[in-house]
């Protein structure tokens, strides 16, 4: 069998950026903190939040679009849609809401939010495709992490919504509108296809397991932050403490990758220089190499090609 090459790039960094996109993908879960807003702001009925909350799940639930562009392009156009998608329908609500733009049809704002929360599938099925690629042999691992951290920007943006911006609905719309396309565009260099490095290391479950660790350390630190806001309301300078501190265990799940990309291990170094070196111990028999050549490509290969996107 021929040898199998490693990767040309170390995928770490992009799984890291994909940590933030993520984060940034829990935009569909704000509905209830701007809700109210519509509803006294823009003279919306009961009927009709309902409607527009019906929108907001279609935008996140439908996801065969982005699917299919993500096998016919590069994830760095899947994200940019997602982004323009993001800009465009959390701005015509920001619009209505802070009655920059009066009379705008309720229809326009209902497909305003359609798209505004579909943007959260281009985003997911970027960075959930690219990195299961990545990491043929850890598909899973990868897959529960991203998801983890998508979980959490629920918890994420309520902290962002109470906190940073003073229960603003007008400022989270705003905050969404532009914030969210900047970190994706920020990360879109990133989110890239790279060649998976064959093998299994045992180093890599430690990597996986520590930025698990952090979105652990991530959650805790919302929870408790989340309480002590109820007990009692934060002056600015708080405010501005705790959002230098916000980042940090979020910055754990980008440092380690960082640092696994430009700081290998010393395993890591070995196996990459050995891996056209290795010799089998034992000569295939004439049985097993017609049944290699009968097989076509064995199951790391087929892995490794479906990581590669061919």
């Amino acid at each position: 069998m021929a040898p199998l090459k490693c990767g040309s790039r170390p995928p770490w960094v992009g799984l890291g950026a994909a940590v933030w996109v993520q984060i940034a993908a829990g935009n569909v879960y704000n509905f209830p903190l701007y809700s109210h807003s519509l509803k006294s702001v823009l003279g919306f009925n009961q009927r009709q939040l309902t409607l527009l909350g019906v929108a907001n799940d279609i935008g996140e639930n439908v996801g065969l679009l982005p699917g299919l562009v993500c096998n016919k392009f590069p994830p760095w156009v899947v994200l940019l849609v997602g982004a323009f998608a993001c800009f465009f329908g959390y701005g015509l609500l920001w619009l209505a809401l802070s009655q920059t733009v009066l009379s705008l049809p309720y229809w326009v704002l209902w497909f305003g939010l359609c798209i505004a929360t579909n943007s959260s599938a281009w985003f997911t099925t970027a960075v959930l495709v690219t990195n299961m690629r990545n990491f043929p042999l850890s598909r899973g691992t990868v897959a529960g992490i991203l998801k983890g951290y998508g979980g959490l920007s629920a918890a994420v943006y309520t902290e962002v919504y109470s906190v940073l911006l003073n229960d603003s609905s007008p400022r989270l719309l705003l905050f969404l509108a532009l914030g969210i396309p900047a970190i994706c565009l920020m990360m879109m260099s990133f989110v890239r296809p790279c060649t998976p490095a064959s093998g299994d290391d045992s180093s890599e479950s430690r990597h996986f397991l520590f930025i698990q660790a952090a979105s652990i350390v991530l959650g805790i630190y919302v929870l408790t932050t989340t309480v002590l806001d109820e007990r009692t309301h934060f002056e600015c300078s708080y405010c501005l403490f705790f959002s230098c501190c916000y980042g940090a265990p979020s910055h754990g799940s980008t440092c380690y990758p960082v640092k696994m990309t430009f700081y290998p291990s010393n395993r890591s170094k070995s196996d990459n220089g050995n891996a056209g070196k290795i010799e089998p111990l034992l000569e295939p028999s004439s049985s097993a190499a017609n049944l290699d050549e009968s097989d076509g490509v064995s199951e790391v290969d087929m892995l490794l090609a479906e990581g590669e996107g061919r």
